[in-house]
């Protein structure tokens, strides 16, 4: 059996690939397209050219979680086994998530840019005029500015890896939590996970919309207009999936009309945020995140564990971990 790497790897992580594959050849880069005619499994970026020059290839591992930009016709119709990085990053880009709702409720994000210009005033209280009623059931204007994330309920589409970590987190702050996903799951925590028919229902009642799809066929501008406004008028959008799901031009009308209350993005349909979008001009209503939610320096041991576990299952002809539908993308 034989494993190509391409583009070629760097020394200590091939000398972990090469005792992984035990009897295997392994080949660390393709110095010419001949390398493929006997390969049987490929790591790396693979292209058409690539693959037409491999007749026994039966699986291919991709480097990346996302496949969008990775997956072409004629590796969708080939018959090869593709598994993909996904699960890598699902609890740091949960920790993020739930950074943006505490921010929207606390005012965590406002309270800092008041820092930098060295001001003291509560949200809610700038007049300074606000008293602190003590009474039973009397709240003022400082208490309605600062939320209470155990009152409020996440709607999160897609509950793979990523999606389940958000419910975990959104359930141990005591939040509702409602979920669609196109694959029948079950979530604990989650009284049911609906299908995809059912979105304008979880954006009816739900005070945060946390995206944490993948980018497939069917969740381009997945979220445009008529989406959002089926939203709350005091409801926020997270997307922490892919930028291509929610339609920025249609997100900015949106805020613009006051549909929505806020949005957090760490992913956009174009990257980077062109410097004339009118969201960098939308204040505290808005947290852009330059689409680092899954950084950690957790993530490269994770990566190459994947890549040697699936290695050790193909050699000793077991099932592979994260296996593909390529025709859905994920």
């Amino acid at each position: 059996m034989k494993l190509v790497l391409h583009p070629e790897v760097e020394p200590e992580r091939l000398a972990a690939i090469v005792e992984a594959a035990g009897p295997m050849r392994v080949i660390n880069g393709v110095s010419s397209l001949e390398e493929m005619r006997d390969a049987d499994c490929f790591f790396g970026k693979i292209t058409p050219e690539l693959l037409v020059r491999a007749p026994r290839l039966r699986w291919v591992q991709s480097p990346t979680a996302s496949l969008e930009h990775y997956l072409f016709p004629e590796l969708i119709a080939h018959a090869c086994t593709l598994t993909n990085m996904r699960g890598l990053f699902s609890d740091v880009i949960a920790d993020q998530v739930m950074g943006y709702l505490i921010c929207f409720t606390r005012n965590l994000h406002r309270y800092i840019l008041r820092q930098a210009r060295g001001v003291w005033a509560p949200v809610g209280g700038e007049s300074g005029r606000v008293s602190f009623a003590t009474g039973p059931g009397v709240v003022n204007d400082i208490d309605r500015h600062h939320l209470h994330l155990s009152d409020m309920t996440a709607g999160v589409v897609g509950v793979g890896a990523i999606g389940t970590e958000i419910v975990r987190r959104a359930l141990a702050f005591s939040m509702r939590v409602l979920a669609i996903d196109p694959v029948p799951r079950i979530v604990p925590g989650v009284e049911a996970v609906w299908p995809v028919e059912r979105l304008p229902e979880l954006l009816a009642q739900s005070d945060f919309v946390i995206i944490a799809a993948p980018h497939t066929p069917r969740t381009t501008r997945m979220i445009a207009r008529p989406q959002l406004r089926q939203m709350k008028p005091s409801a926020y959008l997270v997307n922490i999936g892919r930028g291509a799901i929610v339609g920025l031009d249609d997100l900015v009308a949106a805020l613009e009309a006051d549909e929505i209350a806020g949005a957090a993005l760490d992913v956009f349909e174009t990257e980077p945020l062109p410097p004339g979008s009118p969201l960098w001009g939308m204040g505290d209503r808005v947290i852009l995140t330059p689409h680092v939610a899954g950084y950690s320096p957790r993530i490269a041991g994770r990566h190459l564990g994947v890549l040697l576990d699936n290695v050790r299952r193909f050699v000793r002809g077991e099932t592979l971990v994260n296996v593909v539908n390529k025709a859905e993308w994920f």
